[in-house]
């Protein structure tokens, strides 16, 4: 028998047992439950799968987003503003008024997108033909290509938090950080380091951009040595992300973007750029902020793992997310898509209404295994930006480090960082 002590804990191991330090200093055992011990606990009625329910979901949201519209630009914002003024106090108050009511629009928009992800997943309804005229729908309103999408999603439930096949979130190894920072002659790394502006900048662009660029440039996923850059996306019929038989599925993704261009160039010339921005282009702005939001938190966190083709299973993948909490919205407007993560991932067919009971039951399997949190989640992405750069670690087993002085390890320039 050995122990394993680090700055945040201790455990006993056996031989047979696996373990690494976390960026906490913490000991994280490695799950050496199989997928069949958690589907075995799942009730059956969890993966029933009702198209009437879901349907009223997406009338539901798309008749809120009506609603609210209306009644911001018929009733609100005409009461409120009755006289037209240049005075500063005035146009702060107009700008503090749109920008709520493109956050709000941005929550519910962020909502259709999680139903036709749940399309995506073939948990929308029992009915393949209407789980993708629905999700190819709703998903081109919000200039997604469905269908390319779908597939780089499913390689990513299919290979999650592995270091080679992953599809999504990839974290660089230290020495990829290493080249990405250029350490060595990096005049911006010599001014900015390791400084709170540098990670406020980084999610800035993360935010804002991350998720345009990771379908047009496919940043965070796998690199295909040899493959043109332009080719490495979600656009490109033969992208390499995909397989030669959904070439043409690739291609009725490219006509829906296409389609809703149209639509957006004739919103543009009937009712004026105003109504196209205000209405459509920051509630959209608003949606891919949370998309990436919401993705980046489930999936990365100072405690957790990810792993080479030797250590790599189903189970220890799935087991690598997080369910966290955000309020009100979470459960009433995303669709439990925060809170119920983990078990998305041991099972995404399961309908996100049905995604606590199915959720409730995979603890009593995964007991310490299972991540959740209620933190702040704003806060959570501070700590996650700067305690989560790169990955290190050996007999297959990797964990999040950085060069923040945020936690244990060492750091991608070799000096040791700690607390």
């Amino acid at each position: 028998m050995s122990t394993i002590q680090s700055g945040g804990g201790s455990a006993t191991a056996t031989s047979s047992e696996k373990y690494a330090v976390d960026t906490n200093g913490n000991v994280f055992k490695v799950p050496d439950f199989t997928i069949k011990d958690i589907l075995d606990v799942i009730p059956e009625r969890c993966y029933e799968r009702n198209l009437a329910k879901s349907l009223y979901y997406v009338v539901r949201d798309i008749v809120c987003m009506v609603s609210i519209g209306l009644f911001t630009h018929k009733l609100a914002y005409p009461w409120l503003f009755q006289e037209s003024s240049s005075s500063a106090s005035v146009q702060l108050a107009k700008f503090v008024f749109w920008l709520s009511y493109t956050y709000v629009q941005g929550l519910f928009s962020t909502g259709l997108w999680v139903l036709a992800h749940e399309c995506g997943h073939q948990a929308f309804s029992d009915y393949g033909a209407v789980n993708d005229f629905v999700g190819w729908t709703i998903h081109s309103y919000l200039l997604v290509p469905y269908f390319s999408w779908k597939y780089s999603h499913s390689k990513h439930h299919k290979a999650t938090n592995h270091m080679t096949r992953d599809m999504v979130f990839v974290p660089p190894t230290a020495e990829e950080f290493k080249e990405r920072r250029g350490f060595v002659g990096d005049m911006l790394y010599n001014h900015t380091g390791d400084s709170p502006l540098r990670t406020l900048g980084e999610l800035l662009l993360q935010q804002l951009g991350g998720w345009i660029t990771y379908i047009s440039t496919n940043v965070t996923g796998q690199k295909y040595e040899g493959v043109a850059a332009w080719k490495q996306n979600h656009f490109y019929p033969f992208s390499p992300l995909y397989e030669k038989k959904d070439s043409l599925y690739i291609f009725l993704s490219d006509v829906g973007i296409v389609t809703q261009l149209l639509v957006l160039k004739l919103w543009f010339d009937r009712f004026g750029g105003w109504s196209l921005f205000i209405n459509w282009f920051v509630p959209y702005i608003w949606t891919n902020h949370w998309l990436v939001f919401i993705t980046y938190l489930q999936h990365t966190d100072p405690t957790v793992a990810h792993y080479d083709a030797d250590e790599w299973t189903f189970a220890k993948g799935a087991a690598s997310t997080v369910d966290r909490q955000f309020g009100f919205v979470g459960p009433y407007i995303f669709h439990d898509i925060i809170e119920t993560h983990v078990i998305h991932h041991f099972c995404s067919r399961i309908p996100f209404y049905n995604a606590r009971e199915a959720s409730d039951a995979i603890k009593k399997v995964m007991g310490e295994h299972y991540k959740s949190s209620d933190e702040n989640m704003w806060k959570s992405l501070w700590k996650c930006a700067k305690g989560c750069q790169y990955v290190e670690g050996d007999s297959g087993v990797l964990m999040f480090r950085n060069v923040n002085k945020f936690g244990v390890g060492a750091a991608a320039d070799g000096s040791k960082k700690h607390n």
